[in-house]
This record gives C-alpha cells, sequence and structure tokens, in this order.
C-alpha cells in the first residue's frame, strides 16, 4: 500500500537497454506505464509511475470516471480533441 491507502502492484520489464515499469491500482484495475532508463534506481521509477497513476485515478475520478471520449466542437474544423 503507498500513502494514499491504495494498493498498487508494479511490474518491472526490461526492453532493451530501458526498463518498462507498469503501476496497477488493485481497486479500480487502471495501469499506466512508464519507460526508463535501466540504470536508474529501482525506487525512482516506481515513484514516477505511481505520479503518473495517482493522476490518471484523480483525473477519472474527477471527471465521474467516464472513459468516453470527449465530444470534439461543431466549429466546421473537424479535428481530435485529445
Amino acid at each position: 500500500m503507498n500513502r494514499d491507502g491504495r494498493e498498487v502492484i508494479f511490474e518491472f520489464v526490461p526492453v532493451g537497454i530501458s526498463m518498462k515499469v507498469s503501476a496497477i491500482d488493485v481497486e479500480t484495475g487502471k495501469e499506466v506505464s512508464i519507460i526508463g532508463p535501466s540504470s536508474a534506481a529501482q525506487t525512482e521509477l516506481e515513484a514516477i509511475a505511481l505520479r503518473k497513476l495517482r493522476y490518471v485515478l484523480q483525473k477519472t475520478e474527477g471527471d465521474g470516471g467516464d472513459d468516453a471520449p470527449a465530444v470534439p466542437p461543431d466549429d466546421g474544423k473537424g479535428g481530435i480533441v485529445v
């Protein structure tokens, strides 16, 4: 458990000279990934992945948790809202 009281699972997968780190929130099943240098400390990579997971959780909980894509404005220009 982290300091937020949420249980988080970390997965480390070497990819060439890099390390892919996934952080999964057990309660919601939300998963984020980062890629960092394999020479970086494990605690540093965990901290970065955890910050990204907190950001994603805050963002999805802040807007009601709806994962539906944003509706583009009808301005006649087209495009995609990111």
